[in-house]
């Protein structure tokens, strides 16, 4: 998981300097709630968007040689690693200590979600 750990928090890195050159934190403090709300909210939007893409199975607009489903799942992964980078946020940490943790869950075993109280999705 140290290769989880090292990319998740390198990608919040890149995403977040990105930004930052882009001039998107300009004025902007990060640790206002009001902030943090309005960037979850971006999120939410772009997976929205995603959701969109998959109903109608078509490519992006901007990079139409792509799924529009994968452009806005970039999209969303990008805001999050932005907003963990602006944060101080150990995203990659979390996501190997998440991982870690759903392998272990019952919930998440082949074995159980096959029964018919189990976990189809």
């Amino acid at each position: 998981m140290t290769d989880v750990r090292a990319a998740g928090n390198l990608l919040s890195q890149m995403c977040y300097q990105a930004s930052l050159d882009a001039g998107w934190w300009d004025g902007i403090d990060c640790q206002d709630i009001y902030v943090v709300c309005t960037k979850l909210a971006l999120v939410h939007s772009e997976i929205s968007e995603a959701l969109e893409g998959a109903r109608k199975g078509i490519n992006d607009d901007h990079l139409p040689a792509r799924l529009m489903l994968e452009v806005e799942l970039a999209d969303a992964v990008i805001r999050i690693a932005d907003l963990a980078g602006a944060l101080g946020l150990d995203l990659g940490g979390a996501i190997a200590d998440k991982m870690v943790y759903n392998a272990q869950r019952l919930d998440h075993k082949r074995e159980v979600r096959a029964g018919a109280l189990g976990k189809k999705v």
